[in-house]
């Protein structure tokens, strides 16, 4: 191991990424949707024969960029870099695999960021400054952007989960680079695509309705109406689509990964759901409720939708991508990237000589030589554990591990060190790596964590009487 182990108390550095990652995706996704949402909007306009919804619908389209504007370049670039940072201190090990082999896709995404960035501004700050079809243009080339972000980060996002055959036969080789373009249209790229495209166009139906609600019904009761009613077509494609496109990409995934998902599935009549079954389930409900919402309170009623009904359906909307998230990323488990790194940052490729040399063997940062074998099991615990439990907050130990002796704690980590084939752990978590010494210290470490020796009781102090 070659670098530190972040660790976050309670909340786990995984969740860090998550919480930043969900706001980030309701945001970036909106970016691509609502950069395609704003020219086509405004080309509807331009070709309004009556004037006066013409220079309505123009007046709120140019407000509806500026709240664009503010959310997706200055809240969107922030959680961006939050998401960078976030990832290389939880995942060091997989961000510099994705840093290596998409180097160059990095660049490319950061150059059509750029363009991003310089003309949504352009745009904003050009409304009724210069020529109508030169301010569509300029609208028009930030949706190409913005598609184009989309193209290249889905490629590098799909590579974590199916980074296909070719691109793994050379994995560890330092020829990974060679197979650039296999490892971007990986298995799962396509479906994938498609799916957020759909949800890009769903989230932009979605954050207008946020600025359409805002218009005043009773003073321009036809604005408000064809705003409304065109902003909610905006979620059709995604609801429509969606179903089968899940099915594509499921397909795709490997079937390990997707046993998770049919585990729960297989056996819904006796109560038994895994986590990306629920997850899978919750997404369901929600964007049902999203359709049903947006249909009955937005279309039927535009003059009485109002803001904390749009907030209602971004809350919705917020739960249905945070669950897609939180389930693409359990589909990985045990990896971080598929068949090639653990979920913990241990390359599978290592696992061998880490069994054979120590889990510690290489770590020059951390205990070393004379320290106790509670500190080692301490580290241990850091590097293999930290990344999806903590102590006592998210997946605690203590909790899952409460009534346990050591005895019983040692016999459960040796079995995650064997990691038979019939193990049922194989399927979502990784293997417990090291020396049988380096089980011990963490059999200790976790021991005194979930029974802690009894206070020792202090003697009362005598003291003499006068």
């Amino acid at each position: 191991m070659n670098y530190p182990f972040w660790d976050i108390p309670f909340l786990g550095s995984g969740w860090v990424i998550g919480i930043i990652a969900i706001f980030h995706v309701m945001i970036s996704q909106f970016a691509v949707g609502g950069g395609v949402y704003l020219p086509m909007a405004e080309r509807k306009a331009l070709a309004m024969k009556d004037p006066e919804a013409r220079a309505a619908w123009l007046a709120q389209i140019a407000s509806h960029s500026k709240f664009f504007l503010i959310l997706t370049g200055v809240f969107g670039t922030v959680s961006g870099v939050g998401i960078w940072f976030a990832i290389g201190l939880t995942h060091p090990e997989a961000t510099s695999t994705l840093i290596h082999n998409f180097v160059f896709g990095w660049a490319m995404e950061w150059v059509f960021f750029m363009v991003e960035l310089t003309t949504i501004a352009v745009y904003y700050y050009t409304w009724g400054k210069i020529d109508e079809k030169l301010h569509l243009t300029v609208g028009w080339v930030y949706a190409v952007a913005s598609v184009f972000t989309l193209v290249i980060i889905n490629g590098i996002l799909t590579f974590m989960l199916t980074p296909g055959d070719t691109w793994l036969g050379v994995a560890g080789t330092g020829q990974e680079a060679s197979k650039f373009w296999n490892a971007f249209f990986n298995p799962t790229y396509w479906p994938s695509l498609l799916l957020r495209t759909c949800v890009c166009c769903a989230l932009a139906g979605i954050w207008a309705l946020i600025t359409a609600s805002r218009i005043d019904g009773d003073k321009q009761p036809a604005l408000k109406t064809s705003m409304v009613r065109w902003s909610v077509k905006w979620l059709v494609p995604s609801f429509v689509a969606t179903p089968f496109l899940m099915i594509w990409y499921l397909w795709m995934v490997p079937e390990s990964q997707r046993a998770l998902l049919t585990l729960g599935i297989d056996t819904i009549g006796s109560g038994t759901f895994s986590t990306v079954t629920r997850i899978a389930l919750l997404i369901i409900v929600t964007s049902a409720t999203i359709v049903g919402v947006a249909y009955y309170l937005a279309y039927r009623n535009p003059l009485e939708f109002n803001l904390s009904h749009a907030i209602a359906v971004l809350l919705l909307a917020l739960i249905a991508t945070g669950s897609g998230e939180y389930a693409r990323e359990m589909l990985r488990k045990p990896f971080v990237i598929g068949r090639w790194m653990y979920s913990n940052g241990v390359r599978v490729k290592d696992v061998e000589r880490i069994n054979t040399e120590g889990y510690l063997a290489r770590t020059e940062w951390t205990w070393r030589g004379s320290a106790s074998s509670y500190s080692r099991g301490e580290a241990i615990f850091r590097g293999q554990c930290g990344s999806c439990h903590t102590l006592g907050g998210y997946r605690p130990l203590n909790e899952l591990l409460a009534g346990r002796d050591r005895v019983n704690i040692g016999n459960f980590l040796t079995m995650l060190h064997e990691y038979k084939p019939d193990s049922p752990y194989r399927r979502f978590m990784p293997p417990m790596v090291g020396t049988k010494q380096d089980v011990d210290d963490l059999t200790n470490f976790l021991n005194a964590q979930v029974n802690p020796p009894a206070p020792v009781a202090k003697k009362p102090v005598m003291t003499a009487q006068k």
